[in-house]
């Protein structure tokens, strides 16, 4: 019989915090073969990160583990910091969530992908030579299918676009051939695309290099696609273990059919909705052109080219299109984040790129912006209370939940019940305020994030991929919240995703992006169910559906 590449056995772990013991994970048992995937799902906090952490020796110290952890017939339960060096990249590896904060900024992505291959030696004992390394980096990055990877080579991780930078960690994670893959949601920055293409690329490493793949996603078109069986989480605890055919075919649990019966696809019997959009644009982009350095010696790189669109009050435009195809740079641009090179850009009547100082800080107040990463745009040093309440201090304003509040300086009282109405309205548990950042699991962090943009009650809403890190049980709970809310407060959204399915529920209209210009615009119905653009088609024959193949 074959070995486990990796066995879990009686899991159980727990974490020490300022309001006592956490129980993360209890009783956990499963084990993963080479040459096979396993999919681990479950809601955000079910544990399923937690569990696999474990493995790679990646837990902080206020984690207690009891139970077994093999791996590689070795047990690994609890090494040291030096002896799991030795181990991981060699027996074992892993795909970040979050790129943006597992890659180092000071330090080119070529640089962090060679300190990797040069950090572990061959059969020999010896390492590769700074030459060959490159060129093996380079390599890597094709393999992961970055545009121009020599170029890009020279990059810093900030140069990079979301789904980019997940490609550089997937290209690290691969570099030193692993027996053992973790995959923590390695698509979840990616459009559905790229995201095609890093599952055929994990499925031919799965095959040329026999290694045993553990993916943690909340994707069930992705657990469709590439897995072989499927762990479900719940509450710390397995509920349910089977084939991926048998899962989707028959699921048994309860939890399980809930999962299954909350993930989005394109409803052929949706309609699109109208929208008042007789009065002035809440946000006018004219002739929007940005570009950026090539680096030296190189031609300006052009990102967004030549972009025009209006957004009225009450209505939702999604920006789809490829990984680094300009969605995030206008939204950035929308919010005087990123200076134009050319263009203008309205927001309510007043012109984004000619205000300065106090009356950019004016406008500021009157829109709220949902970033992609909320690892990096949370303050760590903040709790998570505190993080939703600085817009409130910043701008002096009393915001109640309930409508028709009036302006005017807040109270502690009034900050801490505002705060913790809308933790509530996101799905977070009691005790949220007082936890810090980085206490909390990915899609938690995101939750956070839309409460803090929210909680101005803003008229213009950017939302950068807002639910990219959300399970789908939560991501139909949070768009039903957006939908209430956006009835409620009557605010513009510029929604930025790669979620065909997501924006097909949300948008009034859908902007289609392919090299920084917009290619397609229309009605949900027109774009993403009767395209005229080869490109558009593309993007809707690669969404991954929820059903074996």
């Amino acid at each position: 019989m074959t070995t486990p590449a990796l066995s879990l056995d009686s899991l159980n772990v727990t974490f020490d915090t300022d309001g006592g013991t956490v129980n993360a994970v209890r009783g956990v048992s499963f084990e993963v073969f080479p040459g096979e995937v396993l999919a681990v799902v479950g809601e955000s906090g079910s544990g399923k990160s937690v569990s696999v952490r474990s493995a790679i020796g990646l837990l902080p110290t206020t984690a207690h583990v009891d139970g077994l952890v093999t791996l590689a017939s070795s047990d690994v339960t609890h090494l040291t910091d030096k002896q799991w060096a030795k181990l991981r990249g060699d027996a074992i590896a892993m795909i970040f969530q979050e790129p943006g904060s597992a890659l180092d900024p000071l330090y080119t992505v070529g640089y962090q992908i060679v300190e990797a291959l040069r950090a572990h030696p061959g059969a020999d004992g010896k390492g590769m030579d700074k030459k060959a390394a490159k060129a093996r980096a380079v390599e890597l990055l094709t393999m992961v299918g970055l545009p121009d990877p020599e170029r890009r080579f020279g990059y810093f991780p900030h140069e990079l676009s979301g789904g980019q930078k997940q490609r550089v960690m997937i290209a690290i994670a691969i570099s030193c051939e692993a027996k053992v893959i973790i995959a923590d949601e390695p698509t979840t920055a990616l459009d559905v695309t790229v995201q095609a293409e890093i599952l055929r690329l994990l499925r031919d490493l799965k095959d040329r290099l026999g290694c045993a793949i553990v993916l943690i996603t909340h994707s069930m078109g992705v657990v469709a696609d590439i897995a072989d069986r499927v762990v479900v989480m719940k509450d710390g605890e397995v509920v349910e273990e089977a084939s991926v055919s048998d899962l989707f075919n028959a699921p048994k649990a309860d939890y399980t059919k809930r999962l299954l019966a909350a993930v989005p696809t394109l409803d052929p019997e949706q309609t699109d909705r109208e929208i008042d959009r007789s009065g002035a644009p809440v946000l006018g982009v004219r002739d929007l052109v940005v570009e950026f350095s090539g680096g030296v010696g190189q031609p300006m790189f052009r990102a967004v080219d030549d972009v025009t669109f209006d957004l009225f009050a009450g209505e939702t435009l999604g920006l789809v299109g490829e990984s680094g195809s300009g969605k995030s740079t206008i939204g950035r641009c929308v919010a005087a984040l990123q200076k134009p090179t050319s263009g203008h850009i309205d927001v309510l009547g007043q012109d984004v790129g000619a205000l300065k100082g106090k009356a950019l800080k004016s406008l500021r107040k009157r829109f709220g912006f949902v970033f992609q990463d909320p690892s990096t745009s949370l303050n760590p040093r903040l709790t998570v209370g505190q993080c939703v309440a600085e817009p409130m201090i910043v701008h002096r304003k009393s915001l109640g939940r309930s409508a028709g509040s009036t302006p005017g300086p807040a109270s502690k009282a009034e900050i801490a019940k505002t705060v913790t109405d809308w933790l509530d309205s996101v799905q977070l548990p009691k005790g949220t305020e007082k936890r810090y950042p980085h206490e909390l699991s990915g899609g938690q962090r995101q939750r956070a994030s839309l409460a803090r943009a929210l909680v101005l009650r803003p008229d213009l809403l950017v939302a950068d991929e807002p639910t990219s890190a959300l399970d789908v049980s939560v991501q139909a709970a949070v768009l039903d919240l957006f939908e209430e809310l956006q009835r409620e407060l009557n605010f513009a959204c510029l929604f930025i995703s790669h979620d065909l399915a997501v924006v097909d529920r949300l948008a009034h209209r859908v902007a289609v992006l392919k090299d920084g210009g917009v290619v397609e615009i229309g009605t949900p119905w027109k774009i993403l169910r009767e395209p005229e653009q080869e490109y558009t088609k593309r993007l809707i024959a690669a969404i991954p559906k929820p059903e074996v193949r």
